[in-house]
């Protein structure tokens, strides 16, 4: 069968095969002009594999988006070449014939040809907000974990604190502190009662009437203790969050004047798709980029979802 041949695009060009202890590069210049070698994916490996590029002219390197262990790989190469991420399923090899050699080749061979279309890399300063940000998330919800493990430490002990008010407010946070110190008597727990709240002070003291025991207790110290320990670390994300976002006020401000979009969705934004909008096409690929437009999936005359 003849083979169909394409334009080179790219004069010499690296396909890279990404593994978590081992990396596949294969530099190309021609359609039979092509070295294979294997790195270790330590540092200085990494450094090896950079000088070797160097020396054979390559000006773009490509490799698949394997997990998180293209990173390393990407710190190393970025300031030296264009490189070009893509994504593992737009790449496939043959199947039945697929080693990390042949994936590296085939990798340089598309590059080669033009075919390949980068996945979308932020500048270092926006990935490392994004993982600020991505992390203070999960704090977050870590935080609401551990609230809602109080409140069914409380249901257990028969006392319906949630039920009448917010348990991590003022007076749920009293409550909760003198039941670990010692007093549960309903009518001297009551005492923190104020006219503020929706429930009568008679219903008040019925939510409080429970059996808590010594084990109850110890789960409430060691939930509070958990909920303080992430408050500090939220502390910690937001002062660096602050710091990693001082040259992006203008563009924070602007955001923040989109009705519905505050402060912290603004940063948020800002962490995922950066301030630099020639990345993308048009507002449509940023939309598609992003998740909110679905995709095609036609065949027979038939639309799949």
């Amino acid at each position: 069968m003849k083979e169909i041949g394409f334009t080179q695009m790219v004069s010499v060009g690296c396909g890279i095969d990404v593994h978590q202890k081992q990396i596949t590069a294969s530099i190309r210049k021609s359609s039979d002009e092509v070295e294979t070698r294997e790195f270790e994916a330590y540092t200085s490996s990494l450094t090896s594999l950079r000088e070797w590029c160097k020396t054979e002219g390559v000006t773009h390197v490509v490799m698949e988006s394997t997990g998180v262990y293209w990173k390393p790989v990407f710190n190393i190469l970025e300031e030296d070449f264009e490189v070009i991420l893509v994504n593992a399923r737009h790449v496939k090899n043959v199947p039945g014939h697929k080693t990390d050699k042949k994936d590296s080749r085939w990798l340089s061979k598309l590059l080669l040809s033009g075919l390949l279309k980068g996945s979308f890399i932020p500048p270092r300063d926006i990935r490392e907000l994004r993982d600020l940000v991505r992390y203070r998330k999960k704090v977050v919800g870590q935080i609401a974990s551990e609230k809602n493990r109080i409140i069914k430490v409380l249901e257990d002990a028969n006392i319906k604190l949630s039920s009448v008010l917010k348990v991590d407010g003022a007076v749920g946070t009293k409550v909760i502190n003198d039941l670990l110190s010692g007093e549960t008597s309903a009518e001297q727990l009551s005492r923190h009662y104020h006219g503020k709240q929706k429930v009568s002070k008679a219903e008040f003291r019925r939510a409080l009437e429970g059996r808590i025991t010594e084990h109850h207790k110890l789960m409430l110290r060691i939930h509070k203790d958990s909920i303080s320990d992430k408050e500090a670390q939220l502390e910690r994300l937001d002062n660096a969050i602050d710091k990693a976002t001082e040259a992006y006020r203008l563009e924070i401000d602007l955001l923040d004047t989109i009705p519905g979009i505050g402060k912290e969705s603004a940063i948020s934004i800002i962490s995922e798709i950066g301030v630099d909008m020639s990345r993308f096409p048009n507002e449509v690929h940023l939309s598609s980029w992003a998740g909110m437009s679905p995709g095609n999936c036609e065949t027979g005359g038939k639309k799949k979802t």
